[in-house]
């Protein structure tokens, strides 16, 4: 089983910035793509990054409305992913969710952390 906790949301005005952190615990297989997904009041969750675990392979994406703004990145030593937002408008208001997806065995797991607000207003 593994948990998520997320931290570092809170209120900025726009053109400010913001660091989410999401430590991860528990069973992590090594085959896994970390991500970072928002669901704002009214519209459907989306994701905004994804990183993968070296021995996924792959590469890191983003959604259109946030390059080069956000970057997201991870410390495998630590099983904590990262997303570092610039530029923050007040459109990136919304509950951002940190997201494991793993394969084993060719059976995928799933785990969602509890999420964590960020506000962009003046």
């Amino acid at each position: 089983q593994v948990q998520l906790v997320e931290s570092g949301g809170g209120l900025v005005q726009p053109g400010g910035s913001l660091r989410l952190s999401c430590a991860a615990s528990g069973s992590i297989f090594n085959r896994n793509v970390m991500g970072w997904y928002r669901q704002a009041p009214g519209k459907e969750r989306e994701m905004v990054a994804t990183i993968p675990s070296i021995l996924s392979g792959g590469s890191t994406d983003y959604a259109d409305s946030v390059k080069g703004r956000f970057a997201t990145s991870r410390d495998n030593a630590k099983n904590t992913v990262y997303l570092q937002m610039n530029r923050l408008k007040p459109e990136d208001t919304a509950v951002y969710y940190c997201n494991i997806k793993m394969l084993r065995f060719g059976t995928s797991y799933e785990t969602w952390g509890q999420g964590t607000q960020v506000t962009v207003a003046s």
